[in-house]
């Protein structure tokens, strides 16, 4: 196994909104592969045309680009292993039903949902196995001419794959260890269906990893239970030698109890499940997106990364090469992982800080823009700069720092009760006319001014402060003020202050 070139895969269905679970697994797969010089594969699993919806497929994709996770080749990749999309590989998985029934390990049943449903309202707990087999329309209990009549004539019929009972299976999971299930506790699962001509996804799981050359498969603990079944498809086809290895990550939690995260916890609770935002052509409904939440890409793969997987130290911030270097998956957890969605915000925080100014006056400049604000880039970056430490999300950028772009044209009341004293008014005047003398109006000079001009009136320093952030921001809050009188300049301190006077006297 150590030989083989590392080839990995993320085959998502086309059924909806990639689910922010899927979006750890194809991150896991994509540092996995990295890590090992190896190739990440992007297939697509459509052979359940019932649950087919329009656009899901192009929404995962743009989900990923948004992400910052590339792929080496599948859909809208190319590669040499296509096609990537199941439902193009018809002819490809017929061939290999044939060969499963040809060496007698699958079986054609005849078997109608009405029939079925008759079983199970007989038996308790039916199941389709060995000990019930015999007693249905089978190509096992039907006459050869019989079965060749039916199919011949167009009956509907699937494919079955035939679990001989009582083996243990051992099923080696790089995170788990060994898992042994009893082939007796496992049904005859059906690998294909005539009514469309298309496999099931255990068939067509099987045959494309063996086709791709895939080494490794990195899936959620869900599809755990399938796995004795694969491993036993590849025994049935002679493929043990390159059977793949297993890791079955776990499973993302509920913020608040047991259970496996949904949608309905993150409507509930005010946090986003799905990468992108999602208009469910189906429904109409339109659930949010962690891109559109204001939530930076990378902070999110952080994130992600650190739910049922930890580095071995307590480093937390890392950026995608330190993934790619610190990633083991005998360092993931066997338990499931719950979703801090908190955590998630700290993560953004801690992004937003590091994000160079430039970038973020850039994802500023639309908010600008809606509220009728133009300003000089050079400003913009300033601003961001001065403000990212005190928001969790771009778009809370606007809220504390408007004050920066437009003058207040009213005053907190309390604050005004609090910080306006009766000889505010007199100081402030007397603050705009030393201000408009001043020929330097760089921060520290004006700082040094300032406080050597209060000094000598003998001035309460924290009433005369306290007055001027007020009549600049328009209440008590901001960032040290000399500062704003830097990003405000001359012409618009002095005014803001004379305005302010106006107005409270």
């Amino acid at each position: 196994m150590s030989e083989r070139k590392v080839r990995v895969r993320f085959a998502p269905s086309p059924t909806g909104a990639l689910h922010i679970g899927g979006v750890r697994t194809a991150l896991y797969n994509y540092l996995f592969a990295r890590q090992h010089g190896g190739e990440l594969i992007f297939r697509i699993e459509d052979t359940d045309s019932n649950r087919f919806v329009p656009g899901a497929e192009e929404y995962i994709l743009e989900s990923f680009k948004w992400l910052g996770i590339p792929f080496d080749e599948g859909v809208s990749f190319g590669g040499e292993y296509g096609p990537y999309r199941q439902s193009e590989r018809k002819e490809i998985y017929k061939e290999y039903v044939d060969l499963l029934l040809s060496k007698g390990k699958a079986y054609i049943a005849f078997d109608t949902p009405e029939e079925l449903e008759a079983k199970r309202a007989e038996i308790a707990n039916f199941q389709y196995d060995a000990t019930t087999r015999d007693s249905m329309c089978n190509s096992l209990t039907l006459p050869a001419e019989e079965v060749k009549r039916r199919m011949d004539a167009g009956d509907t019929y699937v494919v079955r794959f035939k679990i001989e009972p009582g083996e243990d299976v051992h099923v080696q999971d790089i995170i788990r260890g060994e898992v042994v299930i009893n082939s007796s506790i496992l049904d005859d699962k059906v690998l294909y269906k005539s009514a469309d001509g298309l496999p099931t996804y255990h068939l067509a799981n099987i045959v494309d990893d063996h086709l791709m050359l895939v080494s490794h498969v990195i899936r959620g603990e869900e599809w755990l239970p399938s796995a004795p079944l694969h491993v036993l498809l590849y025994r049935a086809f002679g493929w043990e030698d390159t059977m793949p290895a297993f890791a079955h990550l776990p499973l993302l939690l509920k913020p608040d109890g047991n259970g496996k995260l949904s949608k309905r916890d993150g409507d509930r609770l005010g946090f986003p499940v799905f990468p992108l935002e999602w208009h469910d052509p189906k429904t109409g409904d339109v659930s949010s997106g962690y891109r559109e939440s204001g939530y930076l890409p990378e902070a999110v793969l952080n994130f992600l990364a650190l739910l049922g997987w930890n580095p071995g130290n307590d480093q937390e911030v890392m950026s995608m090469d330190e993934l790619v270097q610190l990633f083991n998956l005998h360092r993931c957890s066997k338990s499931g992982a719950k979703f801090d969605y908190e955590k998630g915000k700290w993560f953004n925080h801690e992004y937003i800080v590091r994000t160079d100014n430039t970038t973020l006056a850039g994802l500023l400049l639309p908010t600008l823009k809606e509220n009728g604000v133009e300003a000089p880039m050079a400003t913009i970056e300033k601003v961001v700069g001065l403000m990212k430490e005190r928001v969790n999300f771009v778009k809370e950028l606007w809220e504390v720092s408007k004050f920066f772009f437009v003058a207040p044209t009213a005053y907190d009341e309390k604050t005004v009760k609090k910080r306006w004293k009766e000889e505010s008014p007199a100081q402030m005047l007397a603050l705009a006319d030393f201000l408009e003398g001043l020929t330097d109006f760089s921060p520290a000079y004006q700082e040094e001014q300032v406080m050597a001009w209060i000094a000598q009136h003998e001035y309460h320093m924290g009433n005369v402060m306290n007055a001027f952030r007020l009549t600049l921001v328009g209440e008590g809050k901001g960032p040290h003020i000399f500062d704003i009188t830097d990003v405000l300049g001359k012409e618009e301190t002095i005014a803001r202050i004379r305005r302010a006077v106006t107005a409270l006297s």
